[in-house]
């Protein structure tokens, strides 16, 4: 029996031919064929989900963790709890999802800024102290949520599961980073993880003073604070940056 061919009059291929086995060969239209979007129903599950989210940071800032409850969340969100429930079986669940938003929202951020492979190590050391105190992650409302999950003793052993992995990864960058500046300057640093801890502790502490003395301590003066601070450690590769606006300027004596 003589093979099966394309017929003379399709040059390019689009008509289905059989193999052998019978079976309808590829051609080039099904080579053709793009991906298939996101379906609308896909998109709006996830902004349903989305504003689930985003109104339990809202209760959260507002009520705290004891307080937040999936009547109060979908009050905000303008929800039922049925749909609530449909997305998140429970409050734990909601909270994880939560921090799981925050923690890629920050990762997020500092990988990003980290991402052009020209940077020194200092100014990796600076992109850093922008993603701390960006203003979409450096918000009082997000900052009322990381710490009630740090000052909520039931609630630390989720943190640690969501966040943990993001926190280790985020200080051995930094490691890297300041063990980087010893050797550009022909003085290593004695104890560069000390030092990321310190740098590290340093910034929540301004993170607190934001959330606790919003009129006091604004975020642009909390950035320059913290690179003031990276100067002060590495003199000869960090200049002290010239001062932000009167406009966001700290009013009160520092409290870190």
């Amino acid at each position: 029996m003589q093979s099966p061919c394309l017929t003379l009059n399709d040059p390019r291929g689009w008509i289905t031919r059989r193999t052998r086995t019978g079976q309808p060969a590829m051609t080039t239209d099904d080579n053709l064929q793009p991906e298939a979007p996101k379906t609308r129903r896909a998109l709006a599950k996830a902004e349903r989900r989305q504003t689930l989210i985003e109104a339990t940071i809202t209760s959260i800032a507002e009520f705290g963790l004891s307080g937040t409850t999936m009547a109060r969340v979908t009050e905000i969100a303008g929800t039922s709890i049925g749909l609530a429930n449909f997305y998140f079986d429970s409050k734990e669940r909601l909270f994880e999802a939560v921090l799981q938003h925050l923690a890629d929202e920050e990762r997020t951020l500092w990988q990003t800024r980290n991402a052009d492979a020209t940077l020194t190590a200092s100014e990796r050391l600076i992109a850093l102290v922008d993603a701390r105190f960006h203003p979409r992650s450096c918000d009082r409302e997000k900052l009322a949520v990381w710490f009630a999950f740090w000052g909520d003793a039931g609630a630390r052993d989720i943190y640690r599961r969501i966040v943990g992995s993001m926190d280790e990864e985020r200080l051995e960058a930094t490691v890297a980073m300041i063990e980087s500046l010893g050797r550009a300057s022909g003085a290593p640093h004695h104890d560069a993880r000390q030092t990321a801890l310190g740098l590290e502790a340093f910034y929540d502490g301004l993170w607190l003073n934001l959330l606790l003395y919003p009129d006091d301590f604004k975020r642009l003066a909390c950035r320059q604070r913290a690179i003031e601070h990276l100067a002060a450690l590495f003199p000869s590769q960090i200049a002290v940056p010239q001062t932000v606006a009167t406009r966001d300027t700290t009013t009160s004596k520092p409290r870190v």
